[in-house]
């Protein structure tokens, strides 16, 4: 075991492996295997956690934090199926930007974070400028949405929209496959 230098007045013990693995500040099996588990059950208790990846409590701990702290863990939250709770429309909306210059970008972007409407927005390539996933709880309101608000968003050109007819896959968990040493 490797003795860390006391921060509260309590010695602070560390495991070899746990340093070793990570001496390049990257992922090893342990980190891969919480990411894993996590993915699959963000309610595991720490106890839980540390049973299944096969650490004890106090080092599976440190790791979840430390996991956190590097930004690897963003949050936590419940999956909700949208249709139980009234949403049933989900849009691919393709949005063209009047100009592509940072201050009108940004302006844009502050305006779609701040719909709840919008669940997703990415840049994408090729035609148009943002890719938005926006819920509504029936054709009526996403019209009133894209005519109320969507299309009077700052720096909006033009919408293209389609509707999911059905969802084949949606909230999976992220392949750490290729995290695993060859």
């Amino acid at each position: 075991m490797v003795l860390k230098r006391p921060t509260s007045g309590k010695p602070a013990v560390a495991p070899a492996a746990e340093t070793a693995d990570r001496a390049g500040g990257g992922l090893d099996r342990f980190d891969i295997a919480i990411l894993r588990e996590l993915q699959a059950d963000a309610r595991l208790t720490n106890a839980e956690l540390a049973s299944r990846i096969g650490l004890s409590a106090a080092p599976t701990w440190r790791r979840v934090k430390w996991l956190e702290e590097q930004g690897y863990i963003t949050g936590y939250r419940a999956e909700i199926d949208r249709r139980k709770i009234g949403l049933g429309v989900l849009a691919f909306v393709r949005l063209d930007a009047e100009r592509n210059n940072s201050e009108s970008t940004r302006a844009l972007e502050d305006a779609i974070r701040a719909r709840p409407e919008v669940v997703a927005c990415h840049y994408i390539s090729g035609t148009g400028t943002f890719e938005l996933q926006v819920v509504a709880t029936d054709l009526d309101a996403f019209s009133r949405l894209a005519m109320d608000v969507l299309f009077k968003l700052p720096n909006v050109k033009d919408l293209h929209t389609s509707f999911s007819l059905g969802e084949v896959k949606a909230g999976a968990a992220l392949p750490l496959a290729h995290l695993l040493p060859a």
